[in-house]
């Protein structure tokens, strides 16, 4: 019979901020998600470039941008605007861009709308990422992009009216990844073209979102049926910048349905697997990254919820004594490996913020696996009642005011 282990007594805040030294060079460190200035060892006076993007480092337009930035290595300014969604659009940005849409670039003065727009202004001031937007190379990818993204939508976001409609639906997206693997096969190497560049840059936010949605949703694994993209997924993920915009699962899965107007399951076996597995874990082996987990990934995620803890009570639904004790019990376990019991009914206020970390916005996809992991085994402890259910309307549980 294996002993049940003994459960120790949480630390106290001293005690877990002695046991985490991880730190980011915002300013010329790796990509990621809380810089407001990117110098990339150059003087301040260089930056001629803000780019103004959602809080929650989820917007995928922001994302294209915001990777092409951090390749090219050109110093800018970061200003984060709230997504619809997620709460009331800041007054003052609705001054500067009254459409409010995002993302938006301010280059010398001027201000740009409309991502693509912006990568060519972006090119004219400061050359290509490889071979162009404009390129006779990049065009016809740029074309099946938005080709592969509206096969997707008509898979996820529009209800089947039968099992044969749904397969349909299935099949003709499975027909433009074809052509994808087709392109990816046609270079040497892993990239769109011979070398990492604009197309690829492109490419990365929706299949990113289509990897997760259609995992969940549908029970298809992009990296598993397309050897070509898998291939290109694991390049992309030896790239620091593409990893510092890099989101998992389980932020894509719940933040889509508000952005697209909602997502539709499928109810196949394998995507109620899916579904619970991205839910409720184990989150660590999930396709949505194939790379290494840094040997700093508890560090990082006890590093982010000690700088954000009071905010963290403050917004859970339970009560804050109970929910502060319970915490420090979650990361007592998360950086000892030794159980610590938590207050009887505080089970659904581990899960609520279990459901509520956000990658890349709160810390990175592994990060967020560990303290996922922590919070849910620390939860079972006391109970099996889930949190209180995400919204699929919108995400204004999300609301950024509350962390400001």
């Amino acid at each position: 019979m294996t002993p049940i282990p003994t459960s120790v007594a949480p630390l106290s805040w001293p005690e877990l901020e002695a046991l985490t030294d991880f730190q980011l060079d915002l300013i010329n460190g790796p990509t990621n998600a809380h810089s407001r200035l990117r110098l990339f060892g150059q003087p301040e006076s260089t930056v001629q470039v803000t780019l103004y993007r959602d809080h929650h480092a989820w917007c995928p337009y922001c994302q294209k941008v915001w990777l092409w930035l951090e390749e090219k290595q050109i110093p800018y300014r970061i200003e984060k605007v709230t997504m619809f969604c997620y709460g009331e659009k800041e007054s003052w940005y609705k001054r500067k861009v009254p459409s409010g849409m995002l993302p938006a670039l301010e280059l010398n003065g001027r201000i740009i709308t409309e991502s693509d727009d912006i990568l060519m202004a972006l090119e004219r001031a400061y050359g290509a990422l490889g071979a162009g937007m404009l390129d006779a190379t990049v065009l016809p990818l740029r074309q099946l992009e938005r080709l592969l993204f509206r096969a997707w939508c008509s898979w996820l976001c529009y209800p089947a009216s039968s099992s044969r409609h749904e397969q349909r639906n299935r099949e003709q997206f499975e027909a433009v990844v074809a052509k994808v693997e087709a392109a990816l096969a046609s270079t040497l190497g892993p990239y769109f073209l011979a070398d990492f560049g604009t197309a690829d840059v492109i490419f990365t936010p929706y299949v990113e979102r289509m990897n997760a949605s259609l995992y969940y949703y549908k029970g298809y694994s992009m990296r598993a049926e397309n050897p070509r993209l898998a291939d290109w997924f694991a390049a992309m993920e030896s790239r620091p910048t593409y990893r510092g915009t890099q989101s998992d699962f389980h932020t894509h899965a719940h933040d889509l349905p508000p952005q697209m107007g909602g997502c539709w399951e499928n109810g196949e076996p394998q995507m109620v697997l899916n579904k619970a597995r991205v839910d409720q874990g184990p989150w660590l082996g999930l396709p949505d990254v194939a790379d290494p987990e840094p040997e700093t990934s508890r560090a990082e995620a006890l590093q982010r919820v000690l700088k954000h803890r009071a905010n963290i009570i403050r917004v859970n639904p339970a009560d804050d004594q109970v929910f502060e004790q319970a915490l420090r019990c979650a990361l007592t376990y998360l950086v000892t490996d030794k159980p610590c019991t938590p207050p009887t009914q505080s089970d659904t206020a581990l899960r609520y913020l279990r459901d509520r970390i956000s990658v890349p916005r709160d810390m990175s996809i592994y990060a967020a696996k560990r303290l996922r992991a922590a919070l849910e085994d620390t939860a079972a402890l006391v109970g099996d009642r889930q949190g209180t259910p995400i919204p699929m309307q919108h995400r204004r549980d999300q609301d950024p005011a509350n962390f400001q």
